[in-house]
Formats: C-alpha cells, structure tokens, sequence
C-alpha cells in the first residue's frame, strides 16, 4: 500500500509542476487556483466514474468498497490529471497570450471534450475490470 501511495504523489507531483509551467505568465494564485480547481472537477469525474463501472461488480461489504473507491479514485484522477490538466492550461495560455483565435480555441475545447469522452469510456470498461481483479485476488488470499 504504502508503494502505490508513493507512486500517487508522484503522479500528483507531475501532474501540478507540468500543469504549472503550461500556464505560463499567469499570476501565481490563478496557476493555484487553476490547479485545485482541476484537480477537484478530475476527482469528481473519476469517482463517478468509479460508480457507474461499480455496476455489477459483487462486494462483500461496504469497507470494501471504500477502501478500492479510495485507491482507484486517487489513482485514476492523477492519471487523469496528467493527461488533461496540462493541455488544457496551455490552451487557455494561447489564448490569453493571443496566439490562438476564438475558433480554434472553441475547436480546441470542443476537441479536448471529445477526447475526455472517449477517455472515460474506455476507463469505465478498466476500471471495472481492475475491480474485479482485485475482489478475485482478495478472494483467493482469502481462503
């Protein structure tokens, strides 16, 4: 446990520097502002996520659930994070920096959207499948 706590602060770590940087000349209190606010919606997203591939997946009790909603929620909104946050900042530094016209940069949230979407379907589908795993390896430990 304590490895994968590790290798999610690490994740959150890249995620906040890269995100950082992509927002160039911004006030430091809006880079933060941005930041926690991303990673606040990303939590969000992912964790309902969590609960829509939840759907038939057989828990034994209610600890269970807490504890694998938990890892894979802050696992998965890091990830997330890496690959959103960080395009997304750069996006609106073009467009404050004015390098980007108001067409591309609504073709270019539009696109981000679109790949967001995509993202999460696929990650409902492994997030399911990585629950699963873990109940089967929790299982067979148990015996």
């Amino acid at each position: 446990m304590a490895f994968i706590i590790i290798i999610s602060i690490v994740i959150y770590l890249i995620n906040i520097a890269w995100t950082w940087k992509s927002l160039g000349d911004l006030a430091k209190s809006k880079k933060a502002a941005f930041i926690v606010i991303g990673l606040v919606v990303i939590y969000i997203i992912t964790t309902i996520v969590f609960f829509i591939s939840q759907n038939g997946v057989q828990y034994e009790n209610e600890e269970s659930i807490g504890t694998i909603k938990n890892v894979l929620v802050a696992i998965f909104a890091g990830i997330n994070g890496i690959i959103l946050l960080p395009q997304m900042a750069k996006i609106l530094d073009n467009a404050k920096e004015g390098k980007i016209e108001k067409n591309q940069l609504r073709n270019r949230i539009i696109l981000w959207l679109v790949v967001l979407l995509i993202c999460l379907i696929f990650e409902c589908g492994y997030m399911k499948d990585t629950q699963e795993g873990i109940l089967e390896i929790y299982k067979s430990l148990k015996k």
